[in-house]
Parts: C-alpha cells; sequence; structure tokens
C-alpha cells in the first residue's frame, strides 16, 4: 500500500488549505484512514481520522475547523484545514489501516504546512 500527501504550503493566519492522500497498490478497501500532524520539537499527534464513510473524529484542537472527508472513487481522503492558526504548523502524515484505528500500518511521505501570523 502506498500513500501520496500533497496539499501543503504557506498560508497566512485565517486562511485555508485541503491536504490530499491518494492511496495505491492495494485490491481491498483500506477501511480507517486518518491525519496526523508533527510540529518542531513536539511529538507526532493525530489530527483526524475516518472509518468507513462517515464515522468522523477530529482532535479538539481542530474541531470547528478541520474536515476530513474521503472519496471512494479516487481512492483519496482529504483534510480540509479552514481558519488556520500558527499553532497549525507542523509536517502532516496521512496513515491507512485496514482494520484498526488509529491507523499506523501504512504512511505517506507528509507534507509542510506553515502558517504565518
Amino acid at each position: 500500500v502506498q500513500l501520496q500527501a500533497s496539499g501543503g504550503g504557506l498560508v497566512q493566519a485565517g486562511g485555508s488549505l485541503r491536504l490530499s492522500c491518494a492511496v495505491s497498490g492495494t485490491s481491498g478497501r483500506i477501511n480507517v484512514m486518518g491525519w496526523y500532524r508533527q510540529a518542531p520539537g513536539k511529538q507526532r499527534e493525530l489530527v483526524a481520522t475516518i472509518v468507513g464513510d462517515r464515522s468522523r473524529t477530529h482532535t479538539d484542537a481542530v474541531k470547528g475547523r478541520f474536515t476530513i472527508a474521503r472519496d471512494n472513487a479516487k481512492n483519496t481522503v482529504y483534510l480540509q484545514m479552514n481558519s488556520l492558526k500558527p499553532e497549525d504548523t507542523a509536517v502532516y502524515y496521512c496513515a491507512a489501516d485496514r482494520y484498526y484505528t488509529p491507523p499506523a500500518a501504512h504512511w505517506g511521505q507528509g507534507t509542510l504546512v506553515t502558517v504565518s501570523s
């Protein structure tokens, strides 16, 4: 299973970005997808997960601002990030697992999000 993350960049506080994670190399359903992030000098943290098509969770720090979603036809999971804050600056990683949550079996390469104040 390969995960290819994209969509990071530099944005001003209050702006928006959408991260994408394309999944390939699997013929079976990847049931659990998620996004993690790791800020400089901090541990990696789970940001959001989606189980199946609709069961979503978001960490408290991003609730109401970030939304995880998936497009099964495109084998892609998204993280829509609105009202970005400087503290959202981090490398964002997508992860996948066929069955278990939080997902950790397969990882993408990370995409850098930088939010300027």
